[in-house]
């Protein structure tokens, strides 16, 4: 049976490798930066602003600082401009940030994917472990909330702005893969082989910022609805919902877990049976799924361009004090 709707999972899967691959260039570009201040002679490339999507827990801080202060810290700008996209996003459209456009969602899905090659299938969680683990992440979210957003005031969070850590937290961050430990070797590859057994295991155990994000999207008015008259209860939505959500048993998608991945409505085999929506309560308008990609993206955007036109997206970090914390980084613990 020729599925209708089936280009929405190739319209999602090109979406996913167009930022991923944008992500690898930015991480590229961003060791050459660095390779810059280590390596005598390497040509200076400007600092993409992007990486900062690499550190959430600096862009909540700096939310926090933001809203109390009204002020924007000036080292990573752009960890406060793409934190508020991505929670403006999943207050409107789900939580379609970790659906579509996160690179660490994309090859989690990928490796579970090649799982199911290799396997035949994925397996699942029994239910009394399923349960416990899920709270996981809304336990490490629930750490970082307190920590940050209720015990760290904003002189504190000034204090901390300029250290020469901050200053240096994505080349920190960068130096987890370069200098790898074996602590971090281990747990890499841990997380490698269970996300091949079970499907998007970081996303579904794990992740604190997708825990926030899915509470966030409890609220979207977007929403995946199932027309109970043309049902088929082919069960094909559910068994294709990378979050294992029971769609096939529910009449609107309400679930924090639930990505906007549209997963469910290019499996349908009715074709038309799920649709995504807006709207409140039964009050609920379908709209064509080609379009939701094109809002996302343009949503995305839209907040990062108003953080670029009000130049809040570069940082302020002189090049002359990058190459003192950089150096001095590098004598503690060699960068490459």
């Amino acid at each position: 049976m020729q599925i209708r709707r089936a280009y929405i999972k190739r319209v999602r899967y090109a979406v996913q490798i167009a930022f991923l691959v944008l992500s690898v260039l930015v991480g590229y570009r961003f060791y050459l930066f660095v390779r810059h201040f280590v390596v005598p002679g390497a040509p200076f490339v400007q600092r993409p602003p992007s990486v900062d999507a690499f550190m959430p827990i600096a862009g909540f801080m700096s939310a926090k600082y933001f809203l109390l202060t009204g002020n924007v810290e000036p080292i990573h700008p752009a960890a406060l401009i793409m934190f508020f996209a991505i929670v403006l996003v999943s207050l409107l459209l789900k939580k379609g940030f970790c659906g579509w456009i996160c690179p660490i969602g994309t090859i989690s899905q990928y490796f579970w994917m090649i799982g199911r090659k290799i396997f035949g299938r994925n397996f699942r969680m029994d239910k009394q472990f399923d349960i416990p683990l899920r709270s996981l992440k809304y336990i490490l979210m629930s750490l970082f909330l307190v920590l940050i957003g209720i015990a760290m005031a904003p002189n504190m969070m000034v204090l901390f702005f300029i250290t020469d850590y901050y200053k240096t937290i994505d080349v920190r961050t960068m130096q987890v893969f370069t200098d790898m430990s074996r602590i971090t070797m281990w747990v890499l590859l841990g997380l490698a082989v269970f996300s091949l057994v079970y499907r998007n295991f970081w996303c579904r155990y794990l992740c604190p910022y997708g825990a926030l994000l899915g509470l966030f999207s409890t609220v979207s008015p977007v929403k995946i609805k199932r027309n109970e008259d043309k049902c088929l209860r082919c069960g094909a939505c559910a068994s294709n919902c990378p979050s294992l959500l029971p769609v096939d048993k529910k009449g609107v998608i309400h679930s924090p877990e639930c990505f906007g991945c549209m997963t469910c409505i290019g499996s349908c085999r009715a074709g038309d049976a799920l649709d995504i929506t807006v709207g409140t309560g039964r009050k609920r308008l379908p709209f064509s799924p080609i379009l939701y990609p094109f809002i996302l993206i343009a949503l995305f955007y839209l907040v990062i361009g108003i953080g670029v036109a009000a130049d809040k997206w570069h940082s302020k970090v002189p090049y002359g004090e990058y190459r003192r914390v950089i150096s001095e980084l590098n004598r503690e613990r060699p960068v490459f």
